[in-house]
């Protein structure tokens, strides 16, 4: 495949958006057909974006000939159905994180990707970013020598609104889901999964979990510390220390930004990145590659990965302290 990805975009949310804006930036890939439950969205999202087709239905999305690859934008507890409507049609896909509601979903989705002999990749986007590409080659360097600790926190404020998809049941509403799935994600492209788990879970005023605080432990002896929460906005910093050096890096950590590698003795050194618009457009480019070399999946975000960090959200989210009766 030396043409653009041809893609179809299944919701027209922000990070559906964000998604369209990006493409704009790159030759490897272009939006050409936009699904929703609803012809008014499909219609707007598709003049704001000049995308060509625009569907009241994700049926008829994934029915496009023209359409390469299915970008799945929806929320968290329509993943797995939307995804396997994407599979069924014979579309490559990609699917926002987090990637399914619980590791059954997860792990079921695997096997329906694999048995159809289609790519999947879950939209992790922040794994493909400059900086974190970077910080992955001085770790694979050993400039850190051994990890031992990992720290990170995001934490964002929503407006106490029943409805909202970070506090509504029916939406998957979920702190972890939505924001701990990012340092989680991250602890695992460092030291995988943990062996070893504590976890704090205390719900939002809906039922759902609100704020979580987590310490993994793993054979090599690292641990990592991690929170979320959706009640405040937190420094979204991190935080890679080995017994040689450790990167600090700047918030938010989970989007374009810049670090430090700061040695036991020597000097600090810097690492700054330019990037055009939020970033997303860099697992777009991935996807492209992948397709290209005729892969199933992405080496840098693999499914089995996914299942695990969807198998340790779990765990995590086990542990949510019942709301106080009123």
């Amino acid at each position: 495949m030396t043409t653009p990805v041809r893609w179809g975009v299944m919701g027209t949310g922000r990070i559906a958006a964000t998604f369209a804006s990006d493409l704009r930036l790159i030759d490897e890939g272009e939006v050409v057909a936009v699904g929703s439950r609803r012809r008014d969205s499909a219609e707007r999202f598709a003049r704001e974006f000049a995308v060509a087709r625009a569907y009241d239905s994700y049926e008829a999305l994934v029915e496009d000939a023209d359409v390469d690859a299915v970008y799945v934008a929806t929320p968290h507890p329509f993943h797995f159905e939307n995804a396997s409507l994407a599979l069924r049609h014979a579309k490559p896909v990609l699917v926002e994180k987090a990637f399914t509601m619980d590791g059954a979903q997860a792990r079921d989705l695997v096997a329906r990707a694999r048995s159809a002999g289609l790519f999947m990749m879950e939209a992790m986007w922040t794994r493909f970013l400059p900086h974190v590409v970077a910080i992955r080659e001085i770790v694979a360097r050993g400039t850190l020598g051994d990890i031992v600790m990992f720290e990170a926190d995001h934490g964002k404020w929503f407006a106490p609104e029943p409805g909202h998809r970070l506090f509504a049941p029916e939406l998957g509403g979920s702190a972890m889901l939505d924001l701990g799935v990012y340092p989680v994600s991250f602890a695992s492209m460092l030291l995988g999964a943990p062996a070893r788990m504590v976890a704090m879970v205390d719900p939002a005023f809906t039922g759902v979990d609100g704020q979580a605080s987590m310490i993994f432990g793993y054979d090599s002896g690292a641990q990592a510390l991690l929170t979320c929460t959706s009640r405040a906005r937190s420094a979204t910093r991190a935080c890679i220390t080995g017994t040689e050096a450790r990167i600090e890096i700047d918030g938010d950590f989970y989007a374009p930004t810049s670090f430090r590698v700061i040695p036991r003795t020597g000097e600090v050194s810097e690492h700054r990145f330019d990037v055009d618009g939020r970033g997303l457009r860099f697992q777009a480019i991935e996807v492209a590659r992948c397709l290209r070399a005729g892969l199933l999946e992405s080496p840098v975000m693999p499914l089995d990965e996914s299942i695990a960090i969807m198998e340790t959200m779990e765990r995590v989210m086990a542990a949510l302290e019942p709301a106080p009766a009123l």
